[in-house]
């Protein structure tokens, strides 16, 4: 395989310097560059705490993605640097793995009709770990069965958009093979507003923020006489480079955008 070379935004942040580790152990991967909010012009080496690889970092992303040979942007960081980065990247040739959630419906259809005009594979996942991949898909087999279902997601309490991008992916494809209904009593009423959680064609979405999460979620589902739990849990933020290494191997191979891991496991 050629060495692709990758640059990455949001360095020193917990998942982007995960994506550092990772591509200094895949012989395959190189890094040409990072883009950080500070540190213009420093090499990574001299970061603390970042990996031992020669790379420099940009502040300025169009300046970076201008000047600098390379084959993939991964982006780790916000969902608005990643919608300026991912357009930012595509202008200038590059394709981007955007694990970054949080992307409207507007945006997503902008990114892919650029995406498809510049003939740029795009990859942008609300979940890279492959495990919570299979928990969406196999919740999306489950409602065909059980149509009563929420959804709780608990992650960490620096994260910015409620629910997650897992959860509403999750709720999308259940969507698909269950016909909308209110769920519980049709007298029920909230004593607290908001007790009940988000509610998506009946469904309820719960999101939980708490220091000592990572990022888990059950999707609950519930029939005559029992239940069923689909769970999955990131217990460390390593779990989901399997998922961002195989999207970028991916990517140099596609020419459109793919949104959900789902589309590249075989």
């Amino acid at each position: 395989m050629e060495t692709i070379k990758v640059i990455v935004a949001g360095p020193r942040g917990k998942m982007g310097s995960e994506a550092l580790n990772m591509i200094q152990r895949e012989q395959h991967l190189s890094l040409a560059a990072c883009i950080d909010r500070e540190n213009d012009g420093i090499n990574v080496k001299d970061i603390h705490g970042l990996p031992d690889l020669d790379a420099l970092i940009y502040t300025d992303a169009e300046a970076c993605l201008n000047e600098v040979e390379a084959d993939v942007l991964i982006d780790l960081t916000t969902p608005d640097n990643g919608y300026i980065h991912t357009k930012l990247a595509l202008n200038n040739g590059v394709r981007p793995v955007v694990g970054t959630t949080g992307f409207t419906q507007e945006q997503l259809q902008e990114l892919t009709s650029l995406a498809e005009e510049k003939q740029l594979g795009t990859v942008i996942a609300p979940n890279f770990a492959i495990g919570a991949v299979l928990m969406m898909q196999f919740s999306k087999w489950a409602a065909k069965h059980f149509p009563d279902v929420e959804i709780i997601e608990k992650h960490h309490d620096q994260k910015l958009d409620a629910p997650s991008g897992t959860a509403v992916k999750t709720a999308e494809l259940i969507k698909e093979v269950r016909n909308p209904h209110h769920q519980g009593h049709k007298d029920e009423k909230e004593t607290l507003p908001g007790a009940r959680g988000a509610d998506e064609e009946g469904m309820r979405i719960h999101s939980m923020r708490l220091p000592g999460l990572v990022a888990h979620q059950e999707v609950v589902f519930g029939g005559l006489g029992e239940t069923l739990t689909i769970k999955h849990d990131s217990i460390h933020r390593e779990s989901f480079m399997s998922g961002v290494k195989l999207a970028v191997e991916k990517a140099v191979e596609l020419d459109t955008l793919v949104y959900g891991l789902e589309h590249l496991l075989d």
